[in-house]
């Protein structure tokens, strides 16, 4: 890759100014630059910067044209990476929520709507990187526009990136335009725009075998279209890198090796549980660093690869594969000779071996002819040359020579000379560090330095003046052995049920999702009457929450129901009990919009909103499993007259849903029968209770809607005929390989009125806190909550660990805490326990991280907000352990 004019291997650390506190963003590049990275790619998410519709923030933290500023002065390079969408595991993938309440608009794609509202973002963001591109005199050396869009089904990709390429360069950007392909979709990722490149994610099992050759075939196809092969993503083992390498990659970006912190309400919801998983406020994936800046052991293997790099220089960085013909993987170098790359699946292992390579760079007229050590240093002084290389046991490195050697002065290793000192084979034990000087008739020198690979990786110089190795010290993250410090805690229990905020209450006529009203980000209550209180015998059995994300808290009367995480399902929550109740209040959290696409679970779309649709007081429960009528079917197409309400059943066998053994590999069944209604309802769902088919449903004669195992709930109240006790249901069960079709369960209930809605974000919730401190008291742990409680934990801390923070783990079970610092939200955590917790991905679930630069010499403020989420068992906080960072 050719910057400013020089052959380079980009080395590129994701570091994300988002997740960093802005007084860490130096250190970090820093830490970065040390390990020999000379590049780092970075997000710059919308919604990040433009705070509601029209409102937008590039100050402080969030100061773009300050972090391209430190990392110019860093001596970094920038791929920048503005989106529109970013995806990072980031609330909504970076796209402002106000945009999902916009009527017909296509996300992600060639629609003037939504690219009219990419351009404010543009406008905004993209000058800042012009300031700041190469070409005047800036760090950024390339833009990527959108972000892995192969996983999304744009329905025009060449449209699309043709149009923020025009964006791009109407602004002003010269240096070139990148799109990442996720899945290896190139035309899907770029739609081929002209004047984008194309580039590659990878994240492969690292000890794939076969890996070499994906990439060379991808290699291939690029090469074809006149592009360098470009590895935006991958994996951040230096293994992984190395393989990589071997195939002429010329851009190596490992992503995330500095890890970070969401702070605020900016997690995700995505599919990396079964199928939902919310993203942990800590944002570590096991990088070079972590969120706290410590250095872990894969950083000393990012500085060896970065010497190799340098060793090398310009004849790698223009090196090209060579044919494999079955053997290990070769870059032919410009200049002459190869690297051989030696890769050990099982070991972990990708040795990176010269071969008939030229020493005239480093001054010695020769060449290495092969070597089973790499070599990882080189130093040309005015007379003499010294070579550093290591191995993992025994090593050996054969030289040959124009003129021969003069003189051969071993040091701990066995030397072979031949043809009178031309060729001369050295043999070491890379568990002893060796030496060899070979004197030259022209009173020059070379010395080898033979060690092993465990020296090697902390080599930090060699010494000018007499060739002495400089080590450095492996630096491990420090014990995590707690720290004592005084803090005092006290309390304040709540009223769970009733809403946080101060502000005017939005009457609905019936429930709706959050973003309709403005709502994007943190806690809102929706308050009801059950429509049973004029009902004397209507004893309700359970709730039935309609389409809910992403947490849910049921409350009827002031008592806890239960906590749910349908991911835009619905959900029934039954009672142990029958209940009488009047009133039903629901407190909602957004945990997060999807960073992803996914049609496992309605809220896993791109396009999904947030809150609940209904809440229905159920008040029969009937299983109907048993006797339907049924006929085989020929296709998923309904035949003419077969779901009529008046069609003749009479000579269908009878049997229960599901029960009919077809030989059919995918099979095609009508089920049909009729049901009484009760009359003190008005509101009927049908749950498919274990269903992981499809079925396609029909009520009264009325296609309703096709119904899977994504969300096994269909309401039918819109086609039950009024004044009718007989109602009729015709299912067209669509199954492969008979799968299992679970129960069909009619709920019978009352859907929810008079519907008030009010919310919290993060400023309204640290008012809430201010508002309770006069109900506190002291506290000592372990502090418990009974099932559904809530409560405000407050505490002063003046110990800011010398300035450099804390890391802080909770000690817990069936507790959801959000963590407030410095009237900061830090993070939030969901503590092990129960059946409600989904799965929690990303980074530690249990702990949060407090920066020393947001510490205040003063006291410091913690308050932390606690939800005893898990039905029918308290919520305990055991302990806070302090780590110092």
């Amino acid at each position: 890759m050719s910057v400013n004019g020089q052959s380079v291997i980009v080395l590129c650390a994701s570091l994300f100014y988002f997740r960093i506190p802005r007084a860490l963003w130096r250190h970090r590049m820093e830490q970065l630059k040390a390990i020999g990275y000379n590049a780092i790619d970075v997000y710059f998410p919308w919604n990040y910067h433009e705070l509601a519709e029209g409102e937008w923030s590039f100050e402080g933290e969030r100061d773009a044209e300050a972090f391209l500023k430190t990392a110019k002065e860093a001596g970094l390079w920038v791929v920048a990476r503005p989106g529109p969408y970013i995806c990072s595991e980031w609330d909504g993938g970076a796209l402002p929520a106000y945009l999902l309440a916009k009527d017909n608009m296509k996300l992600r794609d060639n629609d003037a709507a939504f690219l009219q509202y990419t351009a404010n973002w543009f406008d905004r963001i993209l000058p800042i990187l012009r300031s700041f591109q190469i070409d005047n005199g800036g760090t950024v050396i390339a833009v990527q526009l959108e972000n892995e869009l192969d996983f999304y089904d744009c329905s025009d990709p060449h449209g699309y990136i043709s149009a923020l390429r025009v964006m791009a360069r109407g602004h002003g950007l010269t240096v070139p335009l990148i799109a990442c392909a996720g899945q290896g979709g190139l035309f899907g990722a770029s739609g081929y725009a002209e004047g984008v490149v194309p580039t590659c994610n990878f994240y492969p099992d690292d000890r794939d075998p076969e890996f070499e050759a994906k990439v060379l075939a991808y290699k291939n196809e690029l090469g074809q279209r006149g592009y360098p092969l470009l590895v935006t993503e991958t994996n951040r083992s230096h293994f992984l890198l190395r393989r990589l390498l071997s195939c002429g990659v010329k851009l190596l970006g490992p992503y995330l090796q500095v890890s970070g912190t969401d702070f605020g309400f900016t997690n995700a919801t995505n599919n990396w549980g079964q199928p939902l998983a919310f993203m942990t406020s800590d944002y570590d994936f096991g990088g070079m660093i972590s969120p706290e800046g410590h250095i872990r052991e894969e950083a000393y293997e990012g500085r060896l690869l970065r010497r190799i790099l340098n060793v090398y220089g310009s004849a790698l960085a223009e090196a090209k594969p060579a044919p494999a013909n079955n053997g290990p993987y070769r870059l032919e170098l410009v200049g002459g000779g190869n690297l051989v790359f030696l890769t050990n699946v099982e070991q972990g292992r990708c040795s990176i071996l010269p071969e008939r390579v030229p020493l005239h760079a480093w001054g010695i007229e020769g060449t290495i002819d092969y070597s089973t050590g790499e070599l990882t240093d080189a130093f040309q002084g005015s007379d003499r040359t010294i070579l550093v290389l290591h191995a993992e046991n025994e090593g050996k490195i054969a030289l040959r020579f124009e003129s021969g050697a003069s003189s051969i002065m071993p040091d701990g290793m066995a030397v072979e000379e031949e043809e009178d000192g031309k060729l001369v084979t050295l043999t070491f034990d890379s568990n002893e560090e060796s030496r060899c000087r070979i004197g030259f008739p022209n009173d020059r020198s070379l010395e080898i330095l033979l060690m092993s690979r465990s020296k090697a990786l902390l080599i930090e110089s060699i010494e000018e003046i007499d060739g002495a190795i400089r080590y450095g010290a492996l630096k491990n993250s420090p014990a995590m052995d707690s720290s004592d410090v005084a803090i005092e805690w006290s309390s304040a229990a709540l009223e769970p049920e009733v809403p946080m905020t101060a502000c005017n209450k939005i009457p609905l006529a019936q429930a709706d999702f959050l973003e309709l009203h403005g709502i994007y980000r943190g806690y809102a209550w929706y308050e009801v009457n059950t429509g049973t209180a004029d009902l004397a015998e209507a004893d309700a059995m359970g709730i039935l929450v309609r389409q809910g994300s992403d947490v849910v808290s049921v409350y009827t009367d002031g008592e806890y129901a239960g906590t749910i995480t349908p991911g835009g399902a619905s959900r029934y929550i039954p009672f142990a009990n029958t209940r009488h109740i009047s009133r039903l209040s629901a407190r909602t959290e957004i945990w997060g919009h999807t960073n992803f696409d996914d049609v496992r679970l309605p809220a896993l779309r791109l396009s999904a909103m947030k809150g609940i649709k209904d809440l229905v007081t159920v008040l029969n429960r009937r299983d109907i499993t048993g006797n339907w009528r049924f006929h085989r079917g020929a296709s998923p197409t309904p035949e003419p007259g077969l779901t009529d309400v008046d069609h003749p059943d009479y000579t269908w066998p009878i049997v229960g849903f599901g029960g009919w053994l077809s030989p059919n590999i995918h099979a095609y069944e009508y089920y049909r029968k009729s049901f009484s209604t009760l009359a003190t309802a008005n509101s009927w769902t049908l749950h498919f209770d274990g269903l992981q088919a499809l079925v396609h449903v029909f009520i009264n004669g009325s296609q309703a809607a096709l119904v899977s195992p994504i969300d096994p709930f269909l309401d039918i109240t819109q086609w039950i005929i009024a004044g009718e006790r007989k109602q009729q249901v015709t299912l067209l069960l669509e199954r492969p390989l008979g799968l299992p079709t679970g129960k069909v369960i009619l709920l019978e209930g009352r859907s929810a009125t008079d519907w008030q809605l009010s919310s919290a974000a993060e400023e309204a919730l640290l008012e809430h806190a201010e508002a309770q401190r006069h109900m506190k008291s002291p506290t000592l742990l372990p502090y418990e909550l009974e099932s559904g409680g809530v409560a405000w934990l407050y505490a002063s801390l003046f110990d800011s660990n010398n300035g450099q923070g804390w890391r802080i783990t909770v000690d817990g079970a069936n507790v959801k805490l959000s963590v407030f610092f410095n009237e900061r939200l830090i993070g939030r955590l969901w503590l092990p326990g129960g059946e409600a917790r989904p799965a929690m991905r990303g980074g530690s679930p249990d702990s949060f991280y407090l920066p020393g630069p947001w510490f205040k010499q003063e006291a410091n403020e913690l308050k932390v907000l606690l939800e005893a989420v898990e039905y029918g068992q308290p919520g305990t906080i055991r302990s806070f352990r302090f780590l110092p960072v």
